[in-house]
């Protein structure tokens, strides 16, 4: 521990490089998170519907998704779908689709997986009255979801769909394999240029922790006022 070196870290171009970084997972965040409650809500839909088919199609993604490690899912859309789109499109060599687009595409597919059963919950604790009343005053299937049923499971499911958020922000790190320049990206390209990569991986730790403890205390507090709500 003697030979630890931090110094490096006091440099602003070091933190404003690592502070990028870290901006990177939030946006991954925010963007796979709306993507995922908005795919997941579609897919949980599906699962509920009357129509077989449909709810068979949905269940089968959703137990595939959640049976597969997300770096699985990443290496695959990375390295197999531009193969597969090339094979479809007959064209002379895969596209570029880039690690970027790459990211945000599979951690939506990936968390809808998630929220689809986290939103199913949701959406079979709310009194099957409830349907009843909306359809008599004469909403359809779609706006009694819309009005009446949604609403009241995502004031329910609000605690854990941002507890399934914190988790998706840990998983944003995966990214950094696929060589993007998130904060373990950016902590790893630090610590290997300057020699410091123990250093730099033990700062990043206790971000990580910082944030995500921050996090799930706010989610904790925000639990409680639904709680004296209900």
């Amino acid at each position: 521990m003697n030979n630890l070196d931090f110094a490096f870290l006091a440099n602003a171009s070091t933190l404003g490089y690592l502070w990028k970084g870290l901006q990177y997972n939030f946006q991954l965040t925010v963007v796979a998170a709306a993507g995922g409650v908005i795919w997941g809500t579609l897919l949980a839909l599906a699962r509920l519907s009357s129509n077989k088919g449909l709810s068979l199609v949905a269940s089968g993604y959703v137990n595939l998704m959640r049976s597969i490690p997300l770096l699985l899912v990443v290496f695959w859309f990375y390295f197999l779908s531009p193969v597969l789109i090339q094979w479809v499109t007959h064209a002379d060599r895969p596209p570029q689709i880039g690690a970027d687009r790459s990211a945000y595409v599979t951690f939506i597919l990936f968390e809808g997986a998630y929220f689809c059963e986290i939103m199913r919950a949701g959406i079979q604790s709310i009194p099957r009255g409830q349907v009843g009343a909306a359809y008599a005053v004469g909403l359809n299937y779609w706006q009694a979801m819309r009005y009446v049923i949604l609403p009241q499971a995502f004031r329910n499911m609000l605690p854990v769909l941002l507890t399934q958020t914190i988790i998706l922000f840990q998983d944003t790190s995966l990214v950094s394999l696929l060589n993007v320049t998130d904060f373990i990206g950016a902590s790893s390209k630090l610590g290997q240029s300057t020699g410091h990569l123990v250093e730099v991986y033990t700062f990043a730790a206790p971000i990580y922790f910082l944030i995500c403890f921050a996090l799930s205390l706010g989610v904790k507090r925000l639990q409680k006022k639904i709680a004296i709500i209900r």
